[in-house]
């Protein structure tokens, strides 16, 4: 299966390395957006390529996935994921993420703040 407009592909598949080796450095119980993972691996205003790459992502894969999440601080919810929105909170939840009466996780609180330099324009896109 292909993400929409990005077929299999050995390029495709070199920037889905560069978004799991950014996401593979988010600590346990922190998160970071999906505009925040593009801007860091050097694919600013891609943030959808970031929501394809993680959607590919093997259930027996390093990349800790449940850590990408919207700029609203939500889950970003589908039918495509088949459940997996639900596993996602479960996931944060056991890392010691709470979620508020909205469902939503504070940005302020639990967002991934690396210790090297970034574009701060990030999480605007997603």
């Amino acid at each position: 299966m292909t993400g929409p407009n990005f077929p299999d592909s050995q390029p495709q598949r070199s920037l889905y390395e560069a978004i799991y080796d950014v996401v593979r450095q988010i600590p346990p119980g922190q998160v970071a957006t999906y505009g925040q993972i593009a801007a860091i691996a050097n694919l600013a205003g891609k943030a959808r390529l970031v929501g394809y790459a993680l959607f590919r992502v093997p259930k027996d894969s390093d990349v800790p996935w449940q850590r990408v999440i919207n700029a609203k601080g939500e889950i970003s919810h589908s039918v495509l994921r088949e459940g997996s929105d639900y596993v996602q909170r479960a996931l944060l939840e056991d890392e010691g993420i709470i979620f508020d009466d909205n469902d939503k996780i504070s940005l302020q609180r639990y967002q991934w703040r690396p210790d090297f330099p970034v574009d701060n324009s990030w999480g605007e896109d997603a």
